[in-house]
């Protein structure tokens, strides 16, 4: 394994883990009339339940990207393998959603930090497919 891409691969993977653990925790912890407080417009007009669904993905997204190559790569459960990437590509698509989600409402100024992890996001899930790869 080159490991010159495989540690910057986890810094990555470990930045893109924390923003989503603790963005689900958030989600998780908080009443939905708080979040609706703080700014978080969409939250109203969502069916019930949504804010805890997004956060419940995000923070087994943001686990799926960290601990699939630790098991891996430390533990050797080749099993493994395909969670990471998975998880990675469920990440993406709540992202994409996120931001047709702001486009809808208008909220412009919203859209950058989804488009951003997007980016992390892709990123991640092309490296992680590249050194473990599924087929």
């Amino acid at each position: 394994m080159n490991y010159s891409i495989i540690i910057p691969a986890f810094v990555l993977a470990g930045f893109l883990a924390f923003a989503f653990i603790k963005a689900g925790i958030h989600k998780l912890r908080t009443p939905d009339s708080k979040l609706i407080e703080g700014g978080w417009g969409w939250v109203k007009d969502a069916p019930k339940g949504t804010t805890k669904f997004v956060g419940i993905a995000e923070l087994l997204g943001g686990l799926g990207v960290i601990l699939s190559p630790i098991a891996v790569l430390v533990f050797n459960f080749d099993w493994a393998q395909p969670i990471g990437a998975l998880a990675a590509g469920g990440l993406a698509t709540i992202m994409v959603l996120a931001n047709l989600l702001h486009i809808i409402r208008k909220e412009f100024k919203y859209t950058w930090k989804p488009g951003v992890m997007l980016l992390v996001v892709s990123v991640v899930a092309t490296i992680l497919l590249s050194l473990f790869p599924t087929s």
